[in-house]
């Protein structure tokens, strides 16, 4: 533990809005240090937390190593469509708000439904409580020839903290530009066939503290949790905070494979700049976590300089749809290798006569 030191992790700038004279020690974004003589009353709450500097936990630059271009990957990443992805962004965006008790998170689930349909994906809602109001979680599942499961979530509510419920909550970044990116990897991987099943999952209640994964993660059977390989999720990636385009994945140190095949996949297909941190908060990769299932986050670098989250003004002409294509194109590379795609049995080239046991020809035509 270093001494006189705290560790702040934070969604946007929450902490630094709030405590406005504390001068942090060190600022990365996500991740403050601070002294120990500036510690707050309270030691967290659903957007911000505070606790002991211990020795060894750091937000990293890795080292990014590119490997050779797999051409059935290129083809995958050739498959997405960025008018796609900005016309779901843009209807999700246009709602007055996505607050979980709103009929218009309502008509958003009904929307993604519909689009999940489509794409062949068989959908069910799962009910959920955030607070003492009934809220929803839409599933959308697509079988694979394996035993594991892939999933890919994002929080399709919004809130705006200040006016509350009723008030304007366009969500455009937070989240809109997650749920979208569920639904964009979505269409896109149901292009193939997979070993494993795909299970695309849009929570409700994230903004009032993780209810629609913490419910959903406690209703897993024991079998059921065993069966998944990874979890993906999307937070916030489409505001471009900073000179360079950049990518923070936050996972655990049992994430930390996923942690490493996304940066792979960034440095092999993206011009994307890679953060990574293994001390998870605030979003709905938490409760995986908790439960000993491998998640990360990708969510948008340097997300604290991003002052328009949770309010009327996270709109549209903040996003930065080239920072979105590449974090979709790194997520979708690294989805394929986790999905692992089947590979066709080679045929033979004419006709097979078998001529009795153990006696097979094959004419070459």
């Amino acid at each position: 533990m270093a001494p006189g030191l705290l560790l702040v992790t934070q969604v946007g700038r929450s902490f630094q809005d709030e405590f406005p004279d504390v001068k942090p020690v060190l600022d990365r974004g996500r991740h403050l240090v601070i002294s120990a003589a500036d510690k707050p009353r309270k030691r967290s709450n659903h957007c911000w937390r505070v606790e002991a500097l211990h020795a060894g936990t750091v937000v990293a630059l890795p080292e990014q190593v590119a490997t050779r271009v797999d051409p059935t990957i290129a083809g995958l990443l050739a498959e997405l469509d960025p008018a796609s992805y900005q016309t779901d962004v843009t209807w999700f965006a246009s709602l007055p708000t996505r607050h979980s008790h709103s009929t218009s998170f309502v008509t958003a689930v009904e929307y993604a439904e519909q689009r999940m349909v489509a794409l062949g994906y068989q959908t069910r809602r799962q009910p959920i409580t955030v607070g003492t109001k009934p809220s929803q979680n839409l599933i959308g599942e697509r079988a694979g020839s394996g035993d594991g499961v892939v999933l890919v979530t994002a929080h399709l509510d919004s809130i705006n903290l200040a006016g509350g419920a009723s008030a304007p909550a366009p969500g455009a970044d937070d989240n809109a530009s997650g749920s979208a990116g569920v639904l964009e990897l979505g269409r896109v991987l149901a292009t193939k066939n997979w070993q494993h099943d795909l299970r695309l999952i849009l929570f409700g209640g994230e903004e009032e503290g993780l209810y629609g994964s913490k419910q959903y993660v406690a209703a897993l059977p024991p079998a059921e949790r065993a069966r998944i390989r990874a979890v993906l999720n999307l937070d916030m990636i489409a505001s471009k905070n900073s000179t360079t385009p950049t990518v923070l994945l936050e996972g655990a140190p049992l994430s930390s494979g996923l942690v490493d095949d996304l940066a792979t996949a960034a440095a092999t297909y993206t011009g994307l700049a890679v953060e990574t941190s293994l001390n998870p908060f605030a979003s709905d990769h938490v409760p995986f976590i908790t439960a000993g299932i491998p998640a990360v986050l990708a969510i948008e670098g340097s997300d604290s300089a991003n002052s328009h989250i949770h309010s009327a003004t996270d709109t549209l002409n903040f996003l930065n749809w080239p920072l979105a294509a590449e974090i979709l194109r790194m997520n979708t590379a690294a989805l394929a290798g986790w999905l692992q795609p089947v590979t066709a049995r080679p045929r033979p080239a004419g006709s097979i006569v078998s001529w009795g046991p153990n006696r097979i020809d094959i004419f070459v035509t």
